[in-house]
C-alpha cells in the first residue's frame, strides 16, 4: 500500500497566494480609511433606517479600523511567506466577509465586491501547501 503524495504548488498557486496577500493588504488599508471616514465624518455615510444589524456609524468605523489593520498586517505576513499569516489570513478574511455583509446596506456594490474578493482570498490561501523540503 503506497502513501498518498502531496501535490506540489504550481506557479499558478504561488501566484494566487501572492495576489491574495496583495489584496489583503489593499483591502485592509481601504477598510482603515473607510473606518476613519466613518469615525471623523459620520454624516457622510447614509444609513438605512430599518436594518436589523444597525450600529452607530462611529461603531462601524472603529470595527473597520481594527479589522482593516489586522487584515493588512496578515496580508503583509502572507507576502513575506509566513505560515501563521495564511492561517490568520483565512480567519480574518472570513470575519471581513461577514463584516462586509453586515455593512451591506451602507455601501451595497462595494461590499459585494469585497465579499467576492474575500472568498477568493480564502480559497487561494487554502489551496497553498507548505513544501516539505523547506
Amino acid at each position: 500500500m503506497s502513501t498518498p503524495t502531496r501535490s506540489r504548488n504550481t506557479g499558478l498557486v504561488t501566484g494566487l497566494v501572492l495576489f491574495a496577500g496583495v489584496m489583503m493588504l489593499i483591502n485592509g488599508l481601504l477598510d482603515v480609511f473607510q473606518g476613519i471616514v466613518a469615525v471623523a465624518k459620520d454624516q457622510l455615510i447614509v444609513s438605512t433606517p430599518r436594518y436589523v444589524f444597525r450600529f452607530s456609524v462611529t461603531s462601524w468605523g472603529w470595527i473597520h479600523i481594527v479589522l482593516g489593520a489586522l487584515v493588512a498586517v496578515a496580508g503583509f505576513g502572507v507576502l513575506t511567506g509566513a505560515a501563521w499569516a495564511r492561517i490568520v489570513g483565512i480567519l480574518l478574511t472570513a470575519i471581513s466577509a461577514i463584516g462586509a455583509f453586515l455593512w451591506l446596506p451602507y455601501y451595497p456594490l462595494w461590499n459585494l465586491v469585497v465579499i467576492a474578493l474575500d472568498v477568493f482570498v480564502i480559497w487561494a490561501l487554502c489551496v497553498y501547501r507548505e513544501d516539505e523540503e523547506a
